[in-house]
């Protein structure tokens, strides 16, 4: 990725950049580590939630390969412990971590990946501020990862893991992204036939995340470190996860993007906080993105955490011949379809996925090691980060009032949580209350160069 004299990066090089990675075969590739008389891959849990629990579940429940779970890591004992005894249920043999190999605190993540050997997989499920830390030291020991999305939340971190990107293809270092919706062999087969013309060129996307309240934290308790309180409520705090709008409607964001076969240039977006109560979080209510593609077609976002709102989940395309259904009702199963009109009804029903399909969060994990064992060029961080930041640029449009560009959101300056490589127990949060509490929230039209 080229990057000018003033450190500005064009959107036009990353995008090249994300292309380059998915087709090169690197030269400079590691050796086989998992030798004929020991082929197991050996797996490191770091950020042990439900999101990290599932993903190990995933890694662990893969057939064509021997995995075993060998050192886990949190900042915090129960939810490691709570981790722990549901996988050792539900997977027996293959969870083998010793007391001596659960981790807890700031540098446990070293630690867990420190029992791997080069090849093993390290999973990434802490919140996605701490990817780019976790990621440098993963390169470092020369492993594998699965990483959960998204990966950046705001410029700086995007340039520095596309950064990172380019040090593990110098490795040949197999890298998943955990948005698995790239996984589900629906999509897949309707990404196909939306290019081959099925419905026609596409001329709009719109796709729906409308659920009650969420995201919220209440006050902090008495005498609770500020920083595990954020780090405990992640979704609550825009430098932890990128709020709701990065960390739930990522996927949305991705899959919509995918079917069109491009990225968004431009996002303007409206939102507000409606009746986040006593909250102290930093999101939103509701936001409304229109998302604009190179070709000017557009893209319509539309989130709401409201109890008592009508819900919707799901994401559609519309063709000059058609329509197609890309989520149904929730992630999966998908249930994709294509319809011969706008109405999505059954008389206009032109294909549907056979049903029931394969779930693609045990998808991503076949794919995953199946790159590993045959030793096939696999890095999908280049393309996660480019998903992370089109979710970041929509997020800031309705955080600021503004339209933000993809290379202005991508050369933005505003780290929200720099150093966080150096945080102990001891140092300042990386968010601040004041005297009452309170955290600072976005105010579209009176803070404009940052979302806060």
């Amino acid at each position: 990725m080229n990057e000018s004299t003033n450190g500005t990066v064009s959107r036009r090089d990353f995008t090249k950049a994300i292309g380059a990675a998915a087709a090169a075969v690197t030269a400079m590739a590691v050796p086989h580590v998992h030798a004929a008389e020991n082929n197991t891959i050996q797996v490191a849990l770091i950020g042990c939630g439900g999101r990290g629990s599932g993903a190990a579940a995933q890694a662990l429940a893969v057939k064509a390969q021997p995995v075993k779970l060998v050192a886990m890591a949190d900042v915090f004992e129960r939810r490691l412990s709570s981790s722990y005894a549901n996988l050792r249920k539900s997977r027996g043999a293959r969870v083998d971590v010793p007391d001596d190999r659960k981790f807890i605190g700031f540098d446990a993540y070293k630690k867990a990946m420190d029992c791997l050997r080069p090849g093993d997989v390290a999973i990434f499920a802490t919140p996605p501020a701490f990817r780019w830390v976790h990621f440098t030291y993963a390169i470092e020991k020369g492993l594998s990862v699965f990483m959960e999305k998204p990966v950046t939340v705001d410029g700086p971190t995007t340039r520095r893991m596309n950064a990172l990107a380019d040090e593990a293809d110098k490795k040949n270092l197999k890298v998943g992204v955990g948005l698995m919706v790239r996984h589900c062999r629906g999509r897949r087969e309707l990404f196909d036939r939306i290019k081959n013309g099925e419905i026609g060129q596409l001329i709009a996307l719109r796709a729906y995340r409308m659920s009650g309240a969420s995201a919220q934290a209440g006050p902090r308790p008495a005498g609770m470190n500020e920083t595990l309180y954020q780090i405990q409520r992640f979704h609550a705090f825009l430098w932890a996860s990128g709020g709701c709008y990065s960390d739930y409607y990522i996927h949305q964001i991705d899959e919509c993007s995918w079917m069109k076969d491009a990225w968004p240039v431009s996002a303007h977006a409206s939102g507000g906080r409606h009746f986040r109560g006593a909250s102290v979080d930093q999101n939103f209510d509701n936001y409304s993105v229109e998302y604009t593609f190179p070709d000017g077609t557009k893209f319509f976002y539309y989130g709401r955490n409201m109890s008592g709102a009508r819900g919707e989940f799901a994401s559609y395309a519309h063709g000059t011949k058609g329509a197609a259904i890309i989520s149904t009702n929730s992630h999966t199963p998908g249930r994709v379809r294509t319809f011969s009109g706008h109405n999505f009804t059954k008389d206009q029903m032109l294909w549907a996925f056979p049903q029931p399909e394969p779930d693609p969060y045990q998808m991503e994990w076949e794919d995953l090691i199946d790159a590993i064992r045959n030793d096939k060029p696999y890095n999908e961080v280049k393309r996660g980060a480019m998903a992370s930041l089109v979710t970041s640029m929509g997020r800031m449009a309705a955080h600021t009032g503004r339209i933000i560009t993809l290379d202005e959101m991508l050369n933005c300056q505003h780290e929200f949580a720099p150093n966080l490589d150096k945080l102990t127990l001891e140092s300042p949060a990386p968010l601040v209350a004041d005297a009452n509490g309170k955290y600072p929230v976005p105010e579209p039209g009176v803070k404009t160069k940052t979302e806060y």
